[in-house]
């Protein structure tokens, strides 16, 4: 039987991560569980990942390759500002509705009692996701659209507003999508 690589070994660990989070009650998740839910001992785990913590960056490093390559494709495709902020908005809610487990490492509730320093880099994140909109607000001032003096305010806005979502998202067991009903408010804080 062959065996299978590291990497591959890697990438289902993280998965079976990612779908144990999108269990609704939340539960606080244990190797032991992982290790289970894969037909594997901890100490295969531990062949991957030095600590569970180690496993959450793996999953975090996912989220940020991810929202911030699809980021960079949308300031490469669009010119406008406005529709740079509302497309990242968009994008962002989207990831959320595609991802469940990953929204419960986005708003930090499966980093509870974890690794301070994975709250950090996850605020670290947030930091950049609103960097991001000010830019693409920054763009929209200089074509007119918008005065440059609002841009921080409305992208800490724009963070905020996503940050609600995705909380809103996990607290309805997965089951509210996060852009549901979001058009009219992300119009009402790009106007």
């Amino acid at each position: 039987m062959a065996s299978t690589p590291p990497g591959q070994r890697r990438m289902q660990i993280l998965q079976a991560l990612a779908e144990m989070l999108e269990q609704p009650k939340g539960d606080k998740i244990t190797t032991a569980a992982l290790a289970r839910k894969l037909a594997f001992s901890e100490a295969a785990l531990y062949r991957h990942f030095a600590s569970k913590a180690q496993m959450f960056e793996g999953l975090i490093e996912f989220i940020e390759t991810s929202v911030f390559s699809l980021i960079n494709q949308i300031t490469e495709r669009q010119d406008d500002g406005l529709a740079q902020a509302r497309d990242m908005v968009a994008m962002l809610l989207q990831f959320a509705a595609s991802n469940p487990g990953m929204t419960r490492v986005l708003i930090g509730d499966a980093l509870v009692n974890e690794d301070e320093r994975l709250q950090q880099r996850m605020n670290q994140f947030y930091d950049r996701v609103e960097l991001a909109l000010k830019q693409a607000l920054r763009v929209a001032a200089a074509e007119g659209q918008a005065p440059e003096a609002e841009a921080t305010a409305r992208a800490s806005m724009l963070a905020s507003f996503v940050l609600g979502r995705w909380h809103r998202y996990a607290k309805s067991g997965f089951k509210q999508h996060p852009a549901q009903d979001a058009a009219l408010q992300i119009a009402l804080l790009l106007a």
